[in-house]
């Protein structure tokens, strides 16, 4: 997992930090990016760096095929929300609220609940191990659907799919040779559905 983060906003003064909790903010859908900016921008424009640390909208790596061509894309993680590590008093509170496409802070009763510790590090441990994270492939098959194959020796050949490996891209498919179900492994941009 990847993201974008608010680093420059961590302060060079860590007193205080202590103070600063993780939140979970509702946003207007698919604009996480432009509200985060917006926050950026209202944080060093009042002044407030002192009660903000990062602001980040956590994200994955995601392959999909479209026409034979590997694309590699980040999807969100969870569209709508902002991570946010904040000192919450007046002035923060106000900013936050008064942000353009800003909803709320998630809690009950309109009461911010702080994300717990095995969130935050669940949250963050991802970072830090991305290196590591395989990237998932988008795949549009199920196990049991009927397909043909596009590519390869058995080219023009239909058959149903029997195992899909999300991590290599290969999909195991049952094809009928000599009236018999024979397994063929094949890459996922081999096959489409029928």
């Amino acid at each position: 997992m990847s993201n974008d983060s608010g680093s420059e906003l961590a302060s060079e003064n860590p007193e205080g930090s202590e103070k600063r909790l993780w939140y979970v903010l509702k946003v207007q859908s698919n604009r996480e990016k432009s509200i985060r900016e917006a926050l950026l921008r209202g944080i060093k424009r009042d002044g407030l760096e002192e009660f903000f640390g990062e602001i980040i909208i956590p994200t994955e790596k995601v392959v999909e095929t479209k026409g034979g061509k590997k694309r590699v894309f980040e999807r969100k993680l969870y569209p709508g929300y902002l991570m946010i590590q904040v000192e919450l008093n007046d002035d923060s509170w106000y900013l936050v609220r008064s942000t353009n496409g800003v909803g709320d802070f998630t809690g009950a009763a309109g009461k911010p609940i702080p994300m717990q510790e095995h969130e935050i590090a669940r949250m963050l441990g991802r970072e830090e191990t991305k290196e590591e994270t395989p990237v998932k492939i988008k795949l549009d098959f199920q196990t049991g659907d009927v397909v043909k194959i596009k590519d390869g020796t058995f080219e023009g050949f239909e058959g149903t799919i029997d195992n899909i490996d999300e991590a290599s891209g290969k999909v195991t498919v049952l094809i009928e040779i000599f009236s018999r179900p024979t397994p063929t492994e094949l890459e996922y941009w081999q096959i489409e559905k029928v």
